[in-house]
C-alpha cells in the first residue's frame, strides 16, 4: 500500500518552496541582507563559474522574499512540510538541515532525560548515541542477528525486544534502525505490537528507506506499521541535496510533538538554506509524481537485473533473503570469493572507474538509485563479469584492519558521565583496559567502534588502525 495519488496525470505536482524561490529569482530585489555574497557578486569567480550564477542567486535564507520561516514553519515552508506529511502518511513532518542526525538528536533531546533507558540496536547510527550524550539517557543494547559470512549485522528479533522490555521496567523508548545500511529489514509490525503492549514508544531510524512509501515492490514503511516517529534521509536515496532529511511523527504517536519541535529549534541553524529546503520540497514532489514513480520502478527493475546477472556468476554473490528475513531490493550487497570488500572496491574504482556506496571486510554495497539508467547497470554488470573471470588477488590483509564493528560493548560508565569526565589522550597501544571517552564511528555507515564509557579491549584494535591516539578517561 502506498500514498500514491490515483489519476496522477490529472494532478498538478505542487512544490511550494520551489515555486516561491522561482518567483524570487524572477523578481530580483536590491539586497542589503545576508548572505553576504549578494547573489554571487561577492563570490570567488572560479567558484561562481563552477556552480553557476543561478545557484548563488537562489542561495538565500528564510524571512526574505516571502519564502516563509522554518521555526515556526510559515508560508511556503509550512505548506511544503504539510504536503510532505500527507505524502508520507504522517501527522506532522519537519524538514531537517543537518541530515537525519538532526532528527535523531531532537528525538533524544526532546523525549528523554538523564538516567532513562533506551533499547537500541548495536548497529545504531552514531547520532543516536550523540543524542543520548546530550540528554543523559542510556542505551540498553539490543544485539541483532549476525550474518557472519557477510560480515554485517542483520535483523532485530521482536522476541528479543520483548525479552528486554520484560526484564527492564524503566525503558522510555525502543529505537530501531531499519533497514540496516545493507538493506536487511526487521519485522517492524511485530516489534510495534510488542511496544504497544508495554506502552513504550517506538522510534525507527528509517534513514535509508525514504523510497518505501512510493512502491508496492518495496518493504512497508514503519509509519504504516505502528512506529511513533521516523527519520528519512531524503538526500541518501530520495533525490534531495546532501544533508537534507525529514522527521515524521505518526498520526497516533505517543510522543510529545511540541517537545521535539522545541529541540529542533535549539539544534537548527537560525539561517536555514532555502536551497536545501527547496530540494526536500522538490524530492517529495518528484517521488509523489508519475515521473518519480517511473524512476523508482526503473531503479527496482535495474536492481533485479543486477541480481539476476550476479546469480549467473561463479565467484561473485549477492545478499539474498535466504533465511526468512526481508531485504530492500535496491540495496545490493555483494562479495567475491577470495577478495575482501575493500579490495573489490579498489578494483572497481581503479580499473573500471566505478564508485560504490561503501565497502567493508567481506563485501561492498551498491545502490540502484532513481537517477541510475539501465546503461549504468549494464556497464556495472559487464565489469563484474570481467572481475568474476579474472584472477585478482587480495592485498587488503596487509592492512590488518577491520571495517564493520561487530563487538558487543562492555559499558563501565554512562555515556554522558564519560563524555564530560576528565580525559587524556594516549597512544592506541596503551589503551587496552582503559575506558573510552569519545565516540569513534567511521562513516559510512556511522556505527560506533567505541563509545564513551566503553571498556577498550584487544578486539577493538583491528578497527582502529587509522588512529594513533585514543581519548580515554583519566
Amino acid at each position: 500500500m502506498t500514498n500514491v495519488t490515483k489519476n496522477a496525470k490529472a494532478t498538478k505536482v505542487q512544490a511550494p518552496i520551489v515555486e516561491a524561490l522561482k518567483k524570487a529569482y524572477e523578481n530580483p530585489t536590491y539586497q542589503f541582507h545576508i548572505p553576504g555574497h549578494t547573489k554571487g557578486n561577492g563570490s570567488l569567480p572560479e567558484f561562481k563559474k563552477l556552480i553557476g550564477r543561478k545557484a548563488l542567486c537562489i542561495d538565500t535564507t528564510d524571512e526574505f522574499d516571502n519564502l516563509g520561516t522554518l521555526h515556526p514553519a510559515t508560508g511556503p515552508i509550512k505548506e511544503a512540510q504539510e504536503l510532505a506529511a500527507k505524502a508520507f502518511g504522517a501527522k506532522k513532518t519537519f524538514f531537517l538541515l543537518n541530515g537525519s542526525t538532526a532528527g535523531n538528536l531532537a528525538l533524544a533531546m526532546g523525549l528523554t532525560k538523564k538516567g532513562q533507558k533506551i533499547i537500541t540496536n548495536r548497529n545504531c547510527h552514531r547520532s543516536v548515541l550523540t543524542g543520548m550524550i546530550i540528554s543523559g539517557a542510556e542505551p540498553l543494547w539490543l544485539i541483532p542477528e549476525r550474518f557472519e559470512e557477510w560480515g554485517i549485522w542483520g535483523y532485530v528479533s521482536p522476541e528479543k525486544v520483548e525479552e528486554m522490555l520484560k526484564t527492564n521496567d524503566d525503558v522510555s523508548m525502543v529505537w530501531i534502525t531499519n533497514p540496516t545500511y545493507e538493506g536487511v529489514v526487521s519485522d517492524i509490525k511485530s516489534i510495534s505490537a510488542v511496544c504497544k503492549r508495554y506502552g513504550v514508544p517506538l522510534i525507527v531510524d528509517e534513514a535509508h528507506a525514504c523510497l518505501w512509501n512510493f512502491s508496492k515492490h518495496l518493504p512497508t514503511p514503519a509509519l504504516q506499521l505502528g512506529a511513533d516517529a521516523v527519520v528519512h534521509s531524503l538526500h541518501k536515496t530520495g533525490g534531495s541535496m546532501s544533508q537534507s532529511s525529514m522527521l515524521h511523527i505518526a498520526e497516533d504517536s505517543l510522543i510529545d510533538i511540541d517537545a521535539v519541535e522545541k529541540a529542533l529549534k535549539l539544534l537548527h541553524t537560525t539561517s536555514p538554506s532555502l536551497m536545501l529546503l527547496a530540494s526536500l520540497d522538490a524530492a517529495r514532489a518528484n517521488l509523489d509524481s508519475a515521473r518519480g514513480r517511473k524512476l523508482l520502478e526503473r531503479a527496482i527493475s535495474n536492481a533485479k537485473y543486477l541480481r539476476r546477472e550476479i546469480e549467473k556468476m561463479e565467484h561473485i554473490h549477492d545478499l539474498k533473503p535466504d533465511f526468512g528475513y526481508f531485504t530492500d531490493v535496491t540495496k545490493v550487497f555483494i562479495r567475491a570469493d577470495g577478495l575482501s570488500g575493500k579490495r573489490l572496491e579498489s578494483i572497481l574504482e581503479i580499473d573500471f572507474n566505478i564508485e560504490v556506496e561503501s565497502a567493508s571486510d567481506a563485501g561492498l554495497l551498491l545502490l540502484s538509485n532513481i537517477g541510475n539508467t539501465k546503461a549504468d547497470m549494464e556497464y556495472l554488470v559487464k565489469c563484474l563479469k570481467k572481475i568474476d573471470q579474472a584472477h585478482y588477488s587480495d592485498i587488503c590483509y596487509l592492512e590488518k584492519k577491520k571495517h564493520m564493528p561487530m563487538l558487543t560493548p562492555v559499558i563501565k560508565r554512562s555515556l554522558r558521565e564519560a563524555y564530560y569526565s576528565p580525559k587524556e589522550t594516549i597512544p592506541k597501544e596503551l589503551a587496552v583496559g582503559r575506558i573510552a571517552a569519545e565516540v569513534i564511528a567511521e562513516c559510512p555507515p556511522g556505527i560506533a567502534i567505541l563509545l564513551p564509557g566503553e571498556l577498550i579491549t584487544e578486539a577493538h584494535l583491528p578497527y582502529l588502525t587509522d588512529y594513533n591516539f585514543i581519548e580515554v578517561l583519566k
